[in-house]
């Protein structure tokens, strides 16, 4: 539809991917693109509330939730990638020792501060903090914060002991950022977690032909190499 902006609601670890490509089907289409990111509870409650988009990106249970709705085309629905968990800590700090579960203990019990997000990584991380036992041992070092962002600018203003839990990907767009804050490494194996995303165009969409095109753009092979280089696999 001439003249139709796409409207992309995404989730936000996967920012970087999702932007580039979007820049690059805005260039090559002549359809602007607007992002908007969220975490994926937040993204339920929008569409589910009512809120309307062109394309859609985010975690598979939120997907199928959408789906539910009739608020995305079946057949457009395609797989992104995968995110990855990871321990961040000050930039000026000395990354601990995370080579196994116990390590990973050691390291958030002689911490500050430990800090996660209330999007689906920061479910994931309450509920191993608690599986592990930790939950209680930290009490009040534990802080919850809104986003993935948030958690970086906490362990950047918390130095040098403070920690965080976070998606990889968005511990990289951070540091891109100028955040002083740097990856310890990923989760261990055995409690790593692992969160994939796929695209869709909604059903809903003014320009139904261009949101299938963007989703099927997210969702290629050539998008994968994109979305690799930012720490999604």
């Amino acid at each position: 539809m001439a003249g139709h902006e796409l409207k992309v609601l995404s989730a936000g670890a996967v920012k970087r991917g999702v932007a580039q490509i979007g820049k690059t089907f805005e260039r090559e289409s002549g359809i602007k693109v607007a992002i908007e990111f969220a975490t994926a509870p937040e993204i339920r409650r929008r569409v589910a509330a009512g809120e309307t988009a062109d394309v859609f990106v985010a975690p598979p249970a939120v997907m199928d939730d959408i789906a539910k709705q009739g608020k995305i085309v079946t057949e457009s629905r395609g797989f992104v990638g995968r995110s990855r968990m990871g321990v961040v800590v000050h930039a000026t700090a000395v990354a601990p020792g995370l080579g196994d579960t116990a390590a990973f203990k050691r390291a958030l019990l002689g911490a500050t501060a430990v800090v996660h997000n209330k999007a689906s990584s920061g479910i994931y991380a309450a509920k191993l903090l608690e599986k592990l036992g930790l939950k209680e041992a930290l009490g009040s070092k534990i802080v919850v914060v809104e986003t993935g962002s948030a958690i970086m600018e906490y362990v950047a203003a918390h130095p040098p002991s403070a920690i965080g839990l976070a998606q990889i990907s968005e511990v990289m767009v951070m540091i891109d950022k100028g955040c002083a804050v740097k990856l310890a490494a990923p989760l261990p194996d055995e409690i790593q977690n692992v969160t994939r995303y796929d695209a869709a165009a909604a059903s809903a969409s003014q320009a139904p032909d261009a949101a299938r095109a963007l989703a099927r753009d997210l969702a290629s092979e050539a998008a994968k190499k994109i979305f690799a280089a930012t720490g999604i696999g």
